[in-house]
């Protein structure tokens, strides 16, 4: 059994991490709002396309005519999306019917419990009106989906070899890294929604200044009320600036941090701290690569969708860190 589920949570981490890329593709081509309505579109299960469809559609929805391109989009990632609750589904119940409980119990019920949130927020991202708070926290959860199955995944590995005596600082550093990061990536999140990653046309410096140009209070108001249109933002140049420089110093101080954890991974000269060390050297250097070509390139669409994934990535090599710190020499958990 441990050799299907093995399986079926790899395919399962895969189909997650291609959904958290192309929820972030949807977002930044602007289709969030393709399908108007939820889990259909226009009422139907695929995209209307046929003449009097699309006319009883757009008479509907008078202010979201039917556009299939951006529909197509919407629709593919809630098909996908279905695909991987089915399969964090069978693998929970793998998990349960395991009588050995060699098998991560607990974990698939985690999942399980994210997903249904996850599915909650999905609705809400429409009916809101890609609402920045809810959309926002839609990509924190997708991605804390894919770090349980990842964790998962690394919790039926053979075990790591414990720290060393003289590595005592990696559990605070390690998780120092993962809640900075995930702090990073909110930001990240909070740019993209706000309509605000091209707010700094220049870099290093923001409109040729290094200080805040808005009020912070307000660049970072999560909550406005209801019944606003969200779609290309609500937010003044100085705002969405200012959210925008608060990433990129964000930024600034994860890579500070990530490269002082590989510089100390990579002293220890024992694996697989090395591997891990050189892991997150190339994360890091590919997102920040792409991170400054963004601006530079005045974010191109395949740029811009694989900066998340380059997110995602960095969040794995972390999470991986993590789990050698904190689970290396125990064995594999029982439920």
């Amino acid at each position: 059994m441990l050799q299907t589920f093995n399986r079926l949570n790899l395919l399962t981490l895969v189909l997650t991490f291609c959904l958290v890329v192309l929820g972030a593709y949807v977002r930044l081509s602007n289709a969030g709002l393709g399908c108007p309505d939820w889990p259909g579109c226009y009422g139907h299960l695929g995209v209307p396309d046929a003449q009097h469809e699309v006319a009883a559609a757009e008479a509907a929805y008078p202010e979201r005519p039917v556009e299939a391109p951006k529909a197509w989009k919407e629709m593919v990632h809630r098909y996908l999306a279905g695909v991987v609750g089915l399969l964090i589904g069978a693998l929970a119940l793998l998990a349960w019917l395991d009588r050995s409980r060699s098998l991560p119990r607990r974990l698939t019920v985690a999942t399980v419990g994210v997903v249904i949130v996850q599915i909650v927020f999905g609705a809400l991202t429409v009916t809101l009106k890609v609402k920045p708070i809810i959309v926002t926290t839609h990509l924190m959860l997708g991605l804390t989906t894919l770090s349980l199955l990842w964790w998962m995944w690394l919790s039926t590995r053979a075990a790591a070899p414990p720290a060393p005596p003289e590595a005592a600082l990696l559990k605070p550093l390690s998780i120092a890294a993962l809640l900075l990061l995930g702090g990073q990536i909110f930001l990240g999140g909070w740019t993209s929604t706000n309509y605000a990653a091209l707010a700094c046309p220049d870099f290093p410096a923001c409109h040729e200044s290094y200080l805040p140009k808005g009020d912070l209070g307000e660049a970072f108001k999560l909550w406005r009320g209801l019944g606003i249109d969200y779609e290309f933002g609500v937010l003044d140049t100085a705002a969405r600036a200012t959210i925008h420089l608060v990433h990129r110093y964000g930024a600034l101080l994860l890579s500070l941090v990530l490269v002082t954890v590989a510089g100390y991974l990579l002293s220890l000269r024992r694996a697989p701290f090395t591997t891990l060390g050189l892991a997150l050297l190339a994360a890091l250097a590919l997102q920040v690569a792409i991170g400054i070509g963004l601006i530079l390139q005045q974010l191109p669409l395949w740029l811009a969708d694989a900066h998340n994934a380059g997110a995602a990535l960095l969040l794995l090599a972390v999470l991986a860190l993590n789990h050698a710190v904190w689970r290396g020499g125990s064995p594999r958990p029982a439920h």
